[in-house]
């Protein structure tokens, strides 16, 4: 599985040659350690007491483990390697040749991975992003940046600065002046040529300083009632943000994404993403499976729920070849009257037929857009009353992708596309239970920073993919990897 050079191209272009653990002790602790939700030093405890760690790691009983950092710093190696994401990638050789990977479908989901961080308030980003400006560029500038500043605060201790946060003008007045030092610090900036981090930092502090205030009519800067669209919800980790998954589930940090072959419950692809990043806009990345013929003219299909079944989606996956099985949701009336799918829907003629047999022609706009306007018949229409409340009468808009809409809709009305879809759909779900059984690294992320956390979902994908194989009998032989 990891042979003496497996981490090799890691040390390239560093001057102190190979390393001295061997591949195989850092893959398999690396591994176990993701397995086990461990931390680095709990890993390396292990490894020093645990025999079958030893023995797993091809290690004499009694040896000595090695330090804790060594898995920090070959995280980082691996990061900044062609093949990050190489632990769970090779998990896919082996499964080829053993002939266990099909490729006749591929099941999609995602779930919650909470963020290693707090979500921090306005005023503790604000003032957390000008420490960090003052932190991070050169010394001089910090200095001209303090004598620009006007609030009291040496900006040297972290935490939210003293208010009284009972009396709402004494907040009001601290968060002006917050914003007023965020302003200054980068006036001061402005023109500067800075390198990485101070460069990071500016950016931050430009994007705190204007994500959650606005001025008044008085042009006093104020807390703006509601949630920025892509609010940056903490300066630790600026790539955490918020998510949901219902309406009534919400979540900090990011998600997990997979792609299991139900037919062997092998992860095919897997990768993290902010938390709210849609299911749909990761499926490039799940189908870039690595290994996989991407020239083979039969393509798997590609099974998820409501999340994936959008029109753009629909359309995009049918027109590169990829048959879709994703649960199209109903359509819905708020007023209770008849909903669009009651409506006949001619795409072909460019017309819709009502429930009362009522045929309009579609008028589309400069974007795809199409609208049905039943106006003319409402008003003496015997079925009014159960289709529309509206003076206007009623009228149905027609999707840009409406034809692959309809299609879908179809489809999931045959017998066989339920039966394949309550076969393949509950698959990816009971992987996802696998994936979080240990909180640590599986539903919880270990780390800060979305490729971090990218690294660290591979590793976790390839632990979960190899305790599969293992049931599955998975056999090393003279002939090659086979199914014992």
């Amino acid at each position: 599985m990891f042979p003496d050079g497996y981490f090799a191209d890691l040390f390239v272009s560093t001057s102190r040659g190979r390393p001295t653990i061997p591949a195989r002790t850092v893959a398999t602790v690396m591994l176990l350690q993701s397995f086990e939700g461990l931390s680095d030093r709990e890993a390396c405890d292990r490894l020093a007491f645990d025999l079958r760690w030893q023995a797993a790691a091809g290690l004499t009983t009694g040896a000595e483990a090695f330090h804790p950092t060594v898995l920090v710093g070959m995280r980082n190696r691996l990061r900044a390697s062609d093949r990050p994401y190489r632990l769970h990638d090779d998990t896919l050789v082996p499964a080829r040749e053993a002939g266990v990977l099909k490729g006749r479908a591929r099941v999609f989901d995602s779930t919650a991975l909470y963020d290693a961080v707090a979500t921090q308030d306005t005023v503790t980003q604000l003032r957390a992003a000008i420490r960090k400006v003052l932190a991070t560029v050169p010394p001089m500038l910090a200095a001209e940046i303090r004598a620009a500043l006007r609030r009291d605060d040496d900006y040297a201790t972290i935490g939210k600065p003293p208010c009284d946060w009972d009396d709402p003008a004494a907040r009001e007045a601290l968060v002006d002046a917050l914003v007023g030092d965020a302003h200054a610090a980068l006036v001061v900036l402005d023109g500067h040529g800075l390198l990485e981090p101070a460069a990071g930092a500016a950016r931050l502090l430009a994007l705190i300083a204007g994500q959650d205030v606005a001025p008044g009519e008085d042009g006093i800067f104020r807390i703006v009632r509601g949630v920025a669209r892509d609010r940056i919800i903490s300066t630790v980790d600026p790539e955490a943000r918020h998510g949901h998954k219902s309406s009534n589930r919400r979540f900090d940090g990011y998600k997990t994404h997979v792609s299991v072959d139900p037919d062997s419950e092998l992860i095919a692809a897997a990768t993290a993403t902010p938390a709210n990043t849609a299911d749909r806009d990761a499926i490039d990345e799940l189908l870039a499976e690595p290994g996989a013929d991407s020239d083979s003219e039969t393509k798997p299909a590609v099974v998820g729920d409501s999340a994936y079944a959008d029109g753009a989606t629909l359309a995009s996956l049918g027109d590169d070849g990829y048959e879709v099985v994703a649960k199209v949701p109903p359509a819905r009336n708020q007023t209770g009257g008849f909903t669009k799918d009651l409506f006949g829907i001619d795409l072909e003629s460019s017309t819709v037929t009502c429930p009362a047999v009522h045929t309009v022609p579609i008028t589309f706009g400069r974007r795809g857009v199409g609208r049905a306007s039943f106006a003319p018949h409402c008003l003496a229409c015997p079925l009014r009353a159960d289709c529309t409340s509206s003076a206007a009468g009623r009228s149905i808009t027609i999707h840009p992708h409406e034809a692959a809409l309809q299609r879908a809709k179809a489809a999931q009305r045959s017998e066989d596309w339920k039966a394949r879809y309550r076969a393949d759909r509950p698959i990816v779900e009971r992987k996802i239970a696998h994936f979080t059984r240990r909180p640590w690294g599986g539903r919880k992320a270990r780390v800060r920073g979305l490729e971090r956390i990218r690294t660290d979902v591979a590793t976790r994908a390839g632990v979960v993919n190899w305790a599969r194989l293992a049931v599955l009998g998975l056999q090393s032989t003279p002939a090659g990897w086979a199914i014992g």
